[in-house]
């Protein structure tokens, strides 16, 4: 009788314990009945096959499963920020996502102006009660990426062609060249500035000084304009893309690229707004969220690349490695990261202000 009293008690536990978890799914489904309109201000266009499109692309896979409708503006300015936010909220905007670190200052005042309505800015830093900043792990690519422009060149000078010396471009430089140095320590990354985000005159000058000057026969690129890849096309150069895989455009030169997969942001962060759940924060997600991650390797990398290529994501996914581990020297020889240290996370997105070894800036 006593065994019989036992079962019945955990029959009716397990009863109760599934309605309370059928109660949870219920609520968490029905907060996607209704549609939720969201706004997306970008500094690029949609469809410019580079970093809004990575945005625009990933936010839209997350509408279709959470029943957004997506309000966006193309190629905003700076100091059209808050107008355009005005615009979005008075359109009924709940969620706003500015994809720009340019736009930081804007989205900070619209956090104060409009409390209830939930901002995103990727790339920036910070965070409000309404406020989240986020941004992924990038500079693990990049590192790959490197390890691949390491072992594919034959004449050892490798062309990284990049915006602005901030802390985020400077970032993927050094962890790109430490990959190239970590299989090919011969090799050299000369570095173009260009001053600008998105202007596609001023990239393709850039970038035909950069291979005019040295004997580059791997190129890559930090940069919201393609001329980088159509260039290195041009001149049977190999390329290293970035934001969005772009292979099908360049078939004849492109290798792999830096992709974002930002449905793997969107999705979780955006379902938490419609549950009520949202929380200002600051994200920095690394390859184990599968927000950064590698395009599909061309045919024409060199036998063993792949593997060498794989054999450091296990590391990174595993915890067992990251890219600015030291010993690391900078340009004067000067010892940066000691052994067995690793740097800061707030070093890295805010005062990286050097260059690792190997690093040539092409002035």
């Amino acid at each position: 009788m006593k065994k019989i009293f036992i079962i019945a008690g955990i029959i009716f536990i397990a009863i109760i314990v599934g309605i309370f978890v059928i109660n949870i799914y219920e609520a968490d489904t029905k907060v996607t009945d209704e549609t939720t309109r969201v706004g997306l201000i970008m500094n690029g266009s949609a469809k410019d096959g580079n970093w809004s499109q990575s945005h625009y692309e990933g936010l839209s896979l997350t509408a279709t499963e959470l029943n957004l409708e997506i309000i966006y503006r193309e190629n905003v300015a700076e100091d059209e920020v808050l107008s355009v936010i005005d615009q979005m909220v008075s359109n009924g905007c709940k969620i706003i996502i500015a994809n720009s670190i340019g736009f930081g200052d804007g989205i900070s005042k619209a956090a104060e102006k409009y409390p209830e309505i939930y901002f995103y800015h990727a790339t920036g830093v910070g965070e409000a009660k309404n406020l989240t900043t986020y941004f992924g792990r990038m500079y693990q690519m990049r590192y790959l990426c490197g390890i691949v422009a390491g072992l594919q060149t034959d004449t050892d000078e490798i062309g990284y062609v990049a915006t602005f010396p901030i802390s985020e471009v400077n970032r993927g430089i050094n962890a790109f060249t430490l990959g190239v140095k970590s299989v090919n320590p011969d090799a050299k990354v000369y570095v173009k500035w260009t001053d600008s985000w998105t202007d596609d005159t001023v990239t393709a000058q850039k970038t035909k000084e950069l291979l005019e000057s040295h004997n580059i026969d791997v190129v890559t690129m930090h940069s919201d304009s393609l001329e980088v890849l159509r260039i290195a096309e041009e001149k049977n150069v190999y390329s290293i893309g970035y934001n969005v895989d772009n292979s099908k455009q360049y078939p004849n030169t492109f290798l792999t690229a830096a992709v974002w997969d930002w449905e793997k942001f969107y999705t979780p962060n955006i379902l938490k707004c419609l549950q009520g759940k949202f929380e200002g924060h600051h994200y920095w997600e690394g390859v184990e969220t599968g927000i950064v991650s590698m395009a599909p390797f061309s045919q024409k990398i060199k036998p063993g690349i792949k593997e060498a290529v794989n054999k450091e994501i296990n590391r990174m996914s595993q915890g067992t490695f990251d890219v600015f581990y030291g010993p690391i020297t900078d340009t004067s020889g000067v010892l940066r990261v000691s052994e067995y240290e690793s740097m800061t996370d707030n070093i890295m997105l805010n005062k990286f202000d050097w260059y690792v070894e190997g690093v040539v800036i092409d002035e």
